[in-house]
């Protein structure tokens, strides 16, 4: 498993490809995911090989959005078998990353820990200081798609979906799970000023 090249590869394939507008779903939402899985990784005390597979299932995990928005995830998956054997990663070891890919199609359904880390991961600035920079960057986004058009039918879906959203690993739920409801407590109360 050459992750260095395989990491090489797929940076700059996400850096040259990714569409310019995807403002939430970007070359740094990448990195962002990558840094937290690595730490959930070493806080649920992943093997060595493991965390590797975990790091290669998050570099790919929205490459699929080199090619469109629909169905990402399994797009991602085809770009992961496409390429990864020629980094010597087993059939196996790529079984394992699409299965990772696929957990983070929302709503979320992992089945295993290292599903549950990949999930976290990539939903992790739910519970950060940085939770309103990065949502406003996804509401940019879903704006552009022509998804949502107002900040009041963004505010009840953001709701929503914090409400029903659950972190899966200790580690996330220790680290982020407090911050994540302050938040949902903050928007509650602008949608119920909606309905005042």
């Amino acid at each position: 498993m050459n992750i260095q090249a395989a990491e090489t590869f797929i940076l700059e394939k996400l850096k040259n490809e990714l569409p310019t507008n995807l403002y939430y779903h970007s070359f740094n939402h990448v990195i962002d995911v990558l840094n937290a899985a690595i730490q959930y990784a070493e806080m649920e005390k992943i093997s060595e090989n493991d965390t590797l597979l975990i790091k290669t299932a998050v570099l790919f995990h929205d490459s699929g959005f080199t090619i469109q928005s629909e169905n990402h995830e399994e797009l991602g998956c085809d770009i992961a078998k496409k390429f990864l054997p020629q980094f010597d990663y087993k059939e196996s070891d790529i079984h394992i990353i699409c299965g990772m890919i696929m957990a983070t199609k929302i709503p979320q359904k992992p089945n295993n820990i290292l599903e549950k880390i990949i999930c976290d991961a990539d939903l992790d600035y739910l519970g950060r200081d940085d939770f309103w920079e990065i949502s406003h960057n996804l509401y940019k986004e879903v704006e552009v798609f022509g998804i949502l058009t107002n900040e009041v039918d963004w505010n009840r879906l953001q709701l929503k979906f914090l409400s029903t959203h659950q972190y899966f690993t200790q580690s996330a739920k220790a680290l982020r799970k407090n911050k994540k409801e302050a938040h949902t407590k903050k928007i509650r109360d602008i949608v119920e000023m909606y309905a005042s």
